[in-house]
């Protein structure tokens, strides 16, 4: 499968990105097929040297069946060469990673509960719907 990625280059902890598209097989920063960019996420964003695209060779790729990354996906559409991706949802992230372990654990007991109290209404409000009906149906057979 054909991805259109981020590939790092620059000095350590100085990333520099090249926007290239790539066999998903191959490594991060290893062979490529062709550069389409670059990167430079040290710049400030309203600075136009931080992002260079090849519009025309982004799309070709596109329609060949290449796929970005969720990065590459953002980058391309700030340049509104397709739509922008919406964002995700990680309730989670903000949350240190070893409270997020007590608060996984508790969840589905939480979930659980919640779920019994659902089933238990669900069959309270099916039962009281059976048991209206009836009624109408014995009045019908009196008259």
């Amino acid at each position: 499968m054909l991805k259109i990625r981020l590939s790092r280059g620059g000095a350590k902890k100085r990333p520099v990105y090249r926007v290239v598209v790539a066999d998903s097989r191959f490594p991060r920063d290893g062979r490529f097929i062709e550069k389409l960019g670059f990167f430079n996420p040290l710049l400030p964003k309203d600075k136009e040297d931080r992002i260079g695209l090849e519009v025309e060779r982004i799309k070709y790729w596109l329609g060949q069946g290449a796929q970005p990354t969720t990065r590459v996906a953002r980058l391309l559409g700030e340049s509104q060469i397709i739509p922008m991706p919406v964002n995700g949802n990680n309730p989670f992230k903000a949350i240190p990673k070893k409270d997020r372990k007590k608060e996984v654990k508790e969840t589905p007991k939480a979930t659980k509960a919640a779920s019994t109290e659902t089933a238990e209404a669900k069959v309270a409000s099916t039962e009281a719907s059976l048991a209206k009906p009836a009624p109408a149906v014995e009045a019908t057979k009196e008259q």
